[in-house]
């Protein structure tokens, strides 16, 4: 797969990084965020609904910039010279969050260890939500296919304000941010910092400049976030935490059941390949099988290697799952929810391939 996806980018004479098309949506996300902002800042709309009209456009530029700039960026994808890599990835910090937390998280163990129960964070219990079929069971899970909607809508609030503090602690004592050698000092001062700068200009700004009331800037915040962190998870929880997918479980030794490159295939789902407008805006991580078997190549290639990508795993007799829609993925990750709620006997996960 690695040669004939690397056959295509030689005869074709392009770069595997970002290119002009990347660049454009820089710009387009970055705009849908900041000029609302602006609109705000220097009163130029006025009334609720128009307010909350800003609100809605500013949420929608966070989820861009999350799904389709920072990502890549942080990936090394986005361009070959690895300082634009790192000043565009920083671009998760300017709306609130933190570069190094999500390389950690997603870079190193999502990716290393996808949908393995206590390595891939991104499945790890949430108190009262169960995404792997490997969660000790609880009463209250039963009813996480009507909650975990609502939930969903407080990720980027909870990575604000909560979970980048206990993260940065939690690498620096187990060892993986010496192991990625990262200097926690250096990371603590730009978590502290671009925090910092986060809160000054989306609430003591507005509130110095602006007439409105403290509650209702707190109100706007929320509602930005809220939609923005609904869309984030409505996009990434499908893609792993499905009815195709499966949750692997290390032996004695803790060595994984398949190598890495078949281990991404059985844990990974596509969806909705045939929504342009739609996968141009998350970045293409409807293509998620191609963005974990080839996460240093930019998004804007992916609709052009998966048929290289889906015709050498069928080649081999390994999966290649991918939903239709986008609904179709909603709903079966709604399934599985409610599957996972269910007591443990009563849901057995594959654990060989299709």
């Amino acid at each position: 797969m690695n040669s004939r996806v690397g056959a295509y980018f030689k005869s074709n004479n392009i770069l595997r990084t970002g290119n002009t098309e990347m660049f454009v949506k820089t710009f387009a996300m970055l705009l849908l965020y900041f000029v609302p902002y602006g609109v705000i800042l220097f009163g130029l709309v006025t009334g609720p609904v128009m307010l909350l009209m800003m609100v809605v456009l500013m949420s929608f530029g966070l989820g861009g910039i999350g799904l389709s700039v920072m990502h890549d960026a942080n990936h090394g994808a986005y361009s070959k010279r690895k300082w634009l890599n790192s000043l565009v990835g920083y671009s998760i910090n300017l709306i609130g969050a933190n570069a190094f937390n999500w390389k950690m998280q997603h870079n190193v163990l999502h990716h290393t260890y996808t949908n393995v129960d206590g390595e891939d964070e991104d499945i790890i219990s949430r108190g009262v939500l169960r995404l792997t079929p490997h969660t000790k069971w609880k009463f209250i899970y039963r009813f996480q296919h009507i909650y975990a909607w609502f939930l969903y809508g407080l990720m980027t609030l909870s990575w604000m304000f909560a979970k980048d503090f206990a993260r940065i602690v939690k690498y620096h004592n187990n060892g993986l941010a010496k192991k990625q050698k990262a200097s926690i000092v250096k990371e603590w001062i730009i978590l502290v910092g671009t925090k910092l700068l986060y809160v000054t200009y989306i609430f003591v700004l507005p509130l110095i400049f602006t007439s409105l009331p403290w509650w209702q800037i707190l109100i706007g915040i929320f509602i930005m976030h809220f939609i923005a962190g609904f869309m984030l998870s409505i996009i990434f929880q499908p893609a792993h935490i499905n009815e195709d997918a499966e949750f692997p479980v290390p032996d004695d030794s803790r060595m994984l059941p398949n190598n890495w490159a078949i281990h991404q295939l059985l844990t990974t789902t596509n969806f909705g390949h045939n929504h342009g407008i739609f996968s141009w805006y998350i970045g293409g991580l409807n293509f998620q099988i191609e963005h974990h078997l080839f996460p240093s190549i930019c998004h804007v290639h992916y609709r052009r290697i998966a048929s290289i990508v889906r015709s050498t795993a069928q080649e081999f007799n390994l999966p290649y799952h991918s939903t239709k829609t986008f609904f179709g993925a909603l709903k079966g990750h709604g399934r599985i929810l409610k599957k996972l709620g269910f007591k443990p006997a009563s849901y057995a996960p594959s654990t060989q391939p299709d």
